[in-house]
């Protein structure tokens, strides 16, 4: 059993976080520890995570948990990961990680063992389905998958939902179970470079839109999501209708709160 981080690291963190205030208000400190851990698809590792705090823990799907992974010298480095499920009566929640490189979440994650500890922060996340909805369509890469199934399968019965996701290979499909009635396309990389705006673009510009009033919510890699934001945007759909959320930034490392680091 180890600690992400040493207690005598801990100790001498410069922590922005140290307190739970303004946008963190809402949140709180979650002493995890790893309970499982398993490759689900070639590109995705499932984490089980165990803490007492989730006996009266609430979320919104597709909301996350915000883990401290590692130091940079006094810094703490955060990674935030969406809320794959959650077991209130057995006090588990589980993570879903996109293995693509070798960033210090990752780190963390191909590390982990059963009874590692790692100090966890949540809920946190404004994207969640608007139940108001008269059809969904989510839309993202590999990153977004955890947030896409969740919030999918919050849906209801009489909801209408189209799924599209761009996954490396076909081996990275996932099944789930949603009572709305959805569609899904997954899109296969085949070798192309992630964070390439091409394939969910052109899925964009082509994908059925339903009668009503619809919302989209558009996940992934920040120039890939800007660039659906403005073909969807010029096929009608009013800005009120969109949920645009960046996850990472191809070629920067997301800042040390788990945001993509933002030009400067």
């Amino acid at each position: 059993m180890s600690d992400a981080l040493p207690e005598a690291v801990m100790a001498t963190l410069d922590d922005p976080f140290a307190k739970l205030s303004g946008p963190l208000a809402g949140t709180r400190k979650l002493h995890f520890e790893v309970a499982g851990t398993r490759l689900v698809t070639p590109h995705m590792q499932r984490v089980e995570l165990t803490a007492a705090e989730l006996a009266d823990f609430s979320y919104r799907p597709g909301q996350d948990v915000m883990l401290l992974v590692a130091a940079d010298g006094n810094k703490p480095v955060r990674r935030r990961y969406t809320i794959r499920r959650l077991d209130i009566a057995g006090r588990l929640l589980t993570i879903d990680v996109v293995l693509h490189g070798a960033g210090p979440g990752e780190r963390w994650v191909r590390a982990a063992r059963r009874g590692d500890r790692i100090e966890g922060i949540g809920p946190r996340g404004k994207v969640s389905p608007f139940p108001a909805a008269d059809w969904h369509l989510f839309m993202g890469d590999e990153s977004a998958m955890p947030a896409i199934l969740a919030m999918t399968e919050s849906l209801p019965g009489d909801s209408v939902a189209t799924l599209v996701i761009e996954i490396p290979e076909a081996a990275d499909e996932q099944d789930f179970s949603a009572p709305a009635r959805t569609r899904v396309s997954f899109l296969h990389r085949l070798g192309r470079r992630a964070g390439d705006p091409a394939a969910l673009t052109a899925e964009a510009a082509d994908v059925e839109l339903p009668t009503g009033r619809g919302h989209a919510y558009l996940l992934g890699e920040a120039r890939v999501v800007l660039a659906m934001r403005e073909v969807l945007s010029a096929r009608g759909i009013a800005e009120s209708q969109l949920s645009p959320k960046a996850y990472w930034g191809l070629g920067r490392a997301n800042a040390g709160h788990g945001e993509p680091a933002r030009d400067t």
